[in-house]
């Protein structure tokens, strides 16, 4: 038996979960291969057997089934070829890897353009097959913007939708002809031609809404139903049931018929706006790792034969000793070797105080050193490293089948086929049996059927609130990147607190400070004046705040690890830990109890000593911020679990939870196991809101039923969670899931309307009577009230 494989491709032209749904199924179907296809992500995550299908079998599965597998282009330069023969040879190497798709050398630029399928091959595994062809490959710098891409797509949709509008306003306006009563506004007699109409009607029925029936075909000929079958079907009856209506004049001026294309345009148009309102919205998830990425140091510094040279990242190996100075990233995962510093950790850790590091220390890839020179060996590299780790488990979660069902999709797979068969069977009983062989009669009675079965109601019901509800979140600070995650929302009964950044305001801050001595804090201040350090840094703001004037010093040196010492107007100033303390036989046992009670309460102590004398202590923690007491305090009014998590000490993560009152903490967490908790809750069968604003945190924000991210803290936490927090207000929370709850209650009733004006209007319809324009003004005022109800929305409290 051969080893599975697994891949992720890209798959384009999905337009709805059905379709989804299908792509997973079918692939299923085939021997030895088994499909997760997320629609958020546009891809399909596949483990097969090689020895039962080819990945090329696999892409011809998804083709066939009338979509797409995307490939990526990417620009090589080569180095080493010398003739024809060697582009030559170069391209069969190319053409011969699984996933590449196409490949092109030109001898004369000495670059190659390779087209592969991402997910079966990467740029890295091109790369290495140049190198064994004996060539040497590296990537262009001007590489495409995905940014750009996007930004394109969102532009033609705009473009799509204002033509649409156009078009279909005038016909809009010719909707008051129809009205049972006079309303008394003028009526041009151009606008009621039905040749003028069709113009107008044709451009926005099979141009601009080309793309519905194309989904339609897909769906019909997999034997399901989706979205795009409703609104090809509604728009289209309406649409040549006119047409023939207008043929009817010919050769009979006098007679007046009876069209819909305002019908048929205006749905059209209706449903595109909410298309392009759901790609506005729509979360930016895939940029998470490309922000992980570019966290990464470009180059290292590598002592090599004795000397210090500088190579890209990438030729670094295991072993290597490497050079990092004060400002510059820490390349790879390694041990420290040689010097003292402070590393700031917080992209990684989510903690912002920097970690004293000396020999034997470990070091993480991608935090920053802030002071001394670090010589460290290289111990991880590439993807064994921390933030490689990180980045997988995102890539993982990301690529999970989300548990969110679409209401309307659900329905529709259903109503389709219904309302097709009645339409079909009021037309035969009507032609064979109560009006025989009147065939307008009988046409007209189906089509009355389809129109008021149309599905602008159905298809209005949940994004129109979507739409409102993601409105007026934004005006509260609440940025929900979808739909489906304003929807996933009220589910949710447990929330994942991390403490700093998120609890805390993730600043060090003085909050006591105990003079032994006249004038400590001046001395203090002026010492640490001369620190890049935040601890010495908090000490000073608090200084300027309570007008002191740092004094000049004849001396200052950083005790890593320990604290400062420095000579300020001549006396002798030590400010740092106990062990500096004892190390210089400065008396604190009189004091032990003072620093204890301050340190239960989560806070850092530093001990100041001026000639040798204990002269204060001075206090500085992370605190909390303002609302996060009554933020945590109304989600257990909501019936909510409240959890925090993070890095630090038991004692400061319990004395933090008790002062805002959370009962269940988990401390000393290392930044993977974050998600590793979500998941044991998840198991426990809690629907779970992780709430972080840490690097660390990006895991678990993609691993949970919903992630929220404080809007200050780092970018990449922002991009993988579902629910941005602006300003990092924690009443931001309860206030989401209250204004989820609010609109799935909005939504539920949307479709209980749409449902409720079909399921009354179909047998009126098909028994006869129910002209298809009153029936066609019975679908306008459905669709009327599910939107005026949606907007009820915005005057609800949360």
């Amino acid at each position: 038996m051969s080893e599975q494989r697994t891949v992720t491709l890209k798959v384009t032209g999905m337009t709805c979960a059905a379709c989804a749904n299908r792509i997973e199924k079918v692939l299923n179907k085939m021997d030895g291969v088994e499909a997760n296809v997320n629609l958020a992500m546009e891809k399909a995550t596949i483990k097969y057997d090689p020895s039962k299908q080819m990945i090329a079998d696999i892409e011809t599965k998804i083709e066939n089934l009338g979509y797409g597998v995307a490939t990526e282009k990417v620009t090589l330069d080569i180095e080493g070829m010398t003739c024809a023969a060697c582009a030559t040879r170069i391209e069969k190497g190319l053409h011969r890897m699984e996933g590449v798709t196409n490949a092109t050398v030109n001898l004369a630029t000495n670059s190659a353009v390779v087209e592969y399928k991402e997910g079966v091959t990467s740029v890295e595994d091109i790369l290495e097959k140049i190198k064994k062809l004996g060539y040497k490959g590296q990537i262009r710098t001007e590489e495409q913007d995905d940014a750009g891409r996007k930004e394109e797509r969102l532009k033609q949709k705009q473009r799509q939708l204002a033509i649409s509008i156009i078009l279909s306003l005038p016909l809009l306006y010719t909707m008051v002809a129809h009205m049972p009563f006079h309303i008394g506004l003028p009526m041009p007699h151009l606008l009621m031609n039905p040749w003028f109409q069709l113009l107008l009607a044709t451009p926005v029925q099979f141009y601009i809404g080309g793309p519905f029936y194309v989904g339609a075909y897909r769906a019909l000929r997999n034997k399901s139903a989706n979205m795009d079958v409703l609104v090809a079907l509604g728009t289209s009856a309406a649409y040549f049931y006119s047409l023939y209506e207008a043929f009817r004049t010919f050769g009979n001026p006098a007679y007046m018929p009876r069209l819909y294309f305002e019908t048929s345009a205006v749905l059209i148009t209706l449903v595109l706006v909410g298309k392009y309102f759901e790609a506005l919205a729509k979360g930016r998830t895939t940029e998470a790792i490309s922000k992980l990425l570019s966290l990464q140091a470009k180059e290292a510094t590598v002592i090599r034969h004795g000397e210090e040279i500088k190579v890209p990242l990438e030729e670094v190996v295991i072993g290597d000793t490497i050079v990092v100075k004060p400002g510059e990233k820490i390349p790879v995962d390694g041990t420290v070797i040689a010097g003292a510093s402070s590393v700031d950790e917080s992209m990684i850790t989510g903690e912002s105080i920097p970690v004293d590091k000396k020999e034997g220390d470990y070091v993480i890839g991608a935090t920053i050193n802030t002071n001394g020179v670090l010589t460290i060996r290289a111990e991880k590299v590439g993807k064994d490293t921390a933030l490689a780790n990180i980045i997988k488990i995102v890539e993982e979660a990301q690529g999970s089948k989300a548990p969110i069902q679409r209401m309307a999709d659900t329905i529709s797979g259903i109503f389709v086929p219904i309302v097709v068969g009645i339409a079909l069977l009021s037309f035969i009983v009507w032609y064979f049996v109560v009006a025989p062989n009147d065939l307008p009669k009988a046409l007209e009675v189906a089509i009355a059927v389809l129109v008021i079965a149309c599905p602008c109601a159905l298809g209005l019901a949940t994004p129109t609130s979507i739409m409102v509800g993601t409105g007026k979140g934004a005006e509260h600070g609440i940025l929900f990147k979808g739909g489906e995650y304003l929807e996933g929302t009220h589910k949710i009964n447990a929330v994942l607190l991390d403490k700093t950044g998120t609890v805390t305001k993730g600043k060090p801050e003085v909050t006591d400070v105990l003079s032994f001595q006249e004038h400590m804090l001046d001395y203090a201040v002026s010492a640490e004046s001369a620190s890049e350090h935040p601890l010495a840094q908090a000490i000073v703001a608090y200084g300027k705040a309570n007008g002191i004037v740092a004094q000049p010093l004849t001396h200052f040196s950083a005790l890593v690890g320990h604290g400062i010492e420095a000579t300020v107007n001549g006396k002798h100033v030590l400010i740092g830990t106990r062990k500096l303390m004892n190390e210089r036989a400065v008396a604190i046992a009189e004091h032990e109890e003072q620093m204890k009670k301050l340190e239960s309460e989560g806070k850092t102590v530093m001990l100041v000593a001026i000639d040798g004398q204990l002269a204060g202590m001075i206090a500085v923690a992370d605190t909390i911020k303002e609302t996060s007491k009554q933020a945590i305090a109304r989600l257990k009014q909501m019936g909510i679990d409240v959890y925090m998590v993070t890095g630090d000490n038991k004692r400061t993560a319990e004395a933090i939870a008790k002062q805002v009152g959370i009962e269940h903490v988990y401390s000393e967490v290392l930044p993977e196991d974050k998600a590793n908790i979500v998941e044991d809750l998840q198991k426990q069968g809690k629907q779970v809101a992780m709430v972080g604003d840490g690097i660390n945190d990006a895991p678990a924000l993609a691993k949970a039923d919903i992630g929220m991210a404080i809007g200050t803290g780092a970018d990449v936490a922002i991009e993988t969670a579902d629910v941005t927090l602006v300003g990092g207000d924690l009443l931001h929370i309860p206030k989401a899931i209250e204004l989820s709850r609010q609109t799935m209650r909005n939504i539920r009733q949307n479709l209980f309307w749409a449902l409720f004006y079909n399921s009354v209007g179909i047998p009126v319809a098909a028994a006869g009577l129910l002209q298809p324009w009153i029936a066609g003004a019975a679908m306008a005022f459905s669709s009327v009230s599910v939107v005026t109800n949606a907007l009820r929305l915005k005057r609800v409290k949360i």
